[in-house]
């Protein structure tokens, strides 16, 4: 756990009791803080009052004492209204921060790596920290990933932190300087939180704040937002910037063509890995992923040759078209993490025919953008509260569909139709494009729920 030292003896507070709350509740008291915690439901409240947590309501607690309030990221502190405790803790001049800006404060000789994006940044984390463990180096893992960063081991000078960075985190982490910062891509989330698009590109363009020479900002190019802002750092060079892409050739960055990893960061576009030989970086999308992470690492010291060898190795990312078994050459796919249409399209481009479970809390933009990829779609089978508006948009474009309600009836029927038809390089994919909270607390639980019902079908077959 990161030792909080120079929180001891002040009082703190700590608003959301969620899993990294609750760690920065642990850390601070450690360290000798004063903990005032408080979340709005009761529930989480009386489970952290338990554990011995001290229970301060911030909506109405004299906060003149403070000088700092940790704030969950996930809970609105701008837009699209900003909670009254945000309100309170502006008005009496206190900071707003979230626990990866406490670390940033703790250990202030290690090395940051900071991915972000909309699609992709999940699986470019665990690849580059999977590259930086297998080349040798002291590393650790987490924030928006899933592992909070206040229970990662102190790493000190020679350390690296590879972390996920949420919009909502660049906002709320002031003094973390990325000495290899990642922008994979740009696509409409979140906007409400935003106030609008602008202000999402400008909290994803956060990461890249006070990055000066030998640091290097890692950008993809592939959609217009983020090409932008290459332009427009590579214009004020202040620091290396490295293009990166999965559809065209990047000059002095990393690049997919021809199905081969070229690296033209020296200026000799060498081809230096073929993708086929990554068997868990399928499909385009996660070509631009291995492309970040192979000009990340190589810009935080690693030979390419060790960086090569690791992505052949790399596991995968849990929830991200995770193969969870094959019946009858009909392959099971946990897709949970695609929350939006923008991930869920990464899918669906990947594989041909698809028996297609999707639904949940919709997005803003619904299905819009899937258009073109309808035609690998055999059968839809819809679950949760994006069943009716799912079930029209999918009827206005002539895709067989089936309105199931659950997950489990929805694997039921999928796997009955998909097994019955026998086509080959069939897939019974779990690729939402939607929040999962209107029927489960995330999107983990989501995929886990999958895949023990696929595990739980009759049939031979991993």
């Amino acid at each position: 756990m990161i030792n909080l030292f120079y929180m001891d003896g002040l009082p703190v507070a700590v608003m959301g009791l969620g899993k990294s709350g609750l760690a920065t509740v642990e850390a601070l008291a450690k360290a000798g803080a004063e903990v005032w915690a408080w979340d709005d439901n009761a529930a989480k409240r009386d489970e952290a009052a338990a554990a011995g947590v001290r229970i301060v309501d911030l909506n109405t607690a004299d906060l003149s004492e403070l000088t700092t309030v940790v704030w969950s990221p996930g809970i609105p502190h701008t837009f699209p209204k900003p909670h009254p405790v945000a309100e309170r803790a502006r008005q009496a001049n206190l900071e707003i921060v979230c626990d990866i800006e406490l670390l940033g404060r703790s250990e202030r000789d290690a090395a940051y790596i900071g991915i972000t994006g909309t699609n992709g940044k999940s699986t470019t984390t665990s690849l580059i920290g999977h590259i930086m463990l297998a080349a040798g180096r002291r590393t650790a893992v987490g924030g928006n990933l899933g592992t909070p960063v206040l229970t990662l081991p102190e790493l000190g000078s020679g350390g690296t932190y590879v972390l996920e960075m949420s919009s909502y985190q660049l906002e709320l982490t002031l003094s973390i300087t990325f000495d290899v910062a990642v922008l994979l891509n740009i696509t409409p989330d979140h906007l409400d939180r935003h106030g609008g698009m602008d202000g999402y590109v400008a909290a994803k363009t956060l990461i890249f704040n006070r990055q000066t020479k030998p640091r290097t900002a890692v950008i993809g190019i592939d959609d217009a937002h983020c090409r932008a802002i290459y332009e427009a750092l590579k214009a004020a060079g202040d620091q290396h910037v490295r293009p990166i892409s999965a559809q065209t050739t990047a000059p002095g960055g990393v690049y997919a063509e021809d199905g081969w990893l070229i690296d033209d960061t020296e200026g000799r576009a060498e081809r230096v890995a073929d993708l086929a030989g990554f068997p868990t970086l399928l499909g385009r999308h996660n070509w631009q992923n291995a492309a970040a992470a192979y000009a990340a690492c190589k810009a935080a010291g690693v030979p390419p040759e060790a960086i090569v060898a690791a992505m052949k190795t790399f596991p995968g990312l849990a929830h991200r078209q995770q193969l969870v078994r094959s019946i009858g050459g009909v392959r099971f796919v946990n897709d949970s993490k695609a929350t939006n249409a923008d991930a869920a399209e990464k899918a669906l481009l990947t594989f041909d025919p698809i028996y297609w479970i999707v639904g949940g809390r919709a997005k803003e933009t619904g299905l819009d953008g899937l258009e073109a990829h309808m035609g690998r779609v055999r059968h839809a089978f819809l679950i949760g509260e994006a069943t009716e508006p799912f079930a029209a948009w999918l009827a206005a474009r002539n895709v067989p569909h089936t309105r199931c309600g659950t997950l489990d009836v929805a694997v039921a029927k999928a796997a009955e139709l998909a097994l019955a038809e026998t086509r080959a390089g069939a897939c019974v994919l779990l690729s939402p494009a939607c929040a999962s909270w209107d029927q489960f607390p995330n999107f983990e639980v989501r995929g886990e729920e999958f895949a023990r019902l696929v595990e739980a079908l009759p049939g031979d077959g991993a």
